[in-house]
């Protein structure tokens, strides 16, 4: 069997849950306002190096928000998929209109709606708090919990294993 660090030299895409991995599933509601979610800086750091190294980085949620969807843009994101209730077939739709290779990429989820993905990706992930189905299938879980920086210590071990970490020269 192939282990894990071998699996993560083939990573060249990421997808991201938004909901309990690029946050930590918190939302406030204030009457009269967009819900509000809180972004780790440690994870759009990443995001960026990866995307400057030439990653592709996708969200894939069943959540929506518009700032967040912006700085993800910002962050280098290739594409943000919001508001999708049937993942799978936003999944199918991604490999064909980007090309993409399941074994080729890492999927980060946390919940019951990520796991028809999970199944089918090369590199199944989520962090520490994800539900137990959920951690049931995937190959890692963080020792970070969602919105804790989760989804940089992904990224991190991916550009690792592939020579691609540095310290950046912004």
């Amino acid at each position: 069997m192939e282990n894990f660090k071998t699996k993560l030299t083939r990573v060249n895409t990421f997808i991201f849950d938004m909901d309990g991995v690029l946050t930590n599933g918190t939302i406030w509601v204030m009457h009269g306002h967009d819900p509000i979610r809180n972004l780790n800086s440690k994870d759009g750091y990443a995001f960026q190096l990866a995307a400057k190294k030439g990653y592709k980085l996708f969200l894939l949620s069943g959540g929506n928000s518009v700032a967040v969807k912006e700085i993800l843009l910002r962050s280098g994101f290739t594409e943000v998929y919001m508001a999708q209730h049937d993942k799978d077939a936003c999944y199918q739709k991604m490999l064909t209109d980007h090309n993409l290779k399941q074994e080729e990429i890492l999927y980060m989820g946390d919940d019951l709606p990520d796991h028809c993905v999970l199944k089918q990706v090369g590199v199944a992930t989520c962090p520490a708090d994800a539900a137990p189905e959920i951690k049931d299938i995937c190959i890692y879980t963080s020792q970070k919990k969602g919105g804790e920086g989760c989804a940089r210590d992904i990224v991190e071990q991916v550009m690792r294993a592939r020579g691609d970490w540095e310290i950046a020269n912004w």
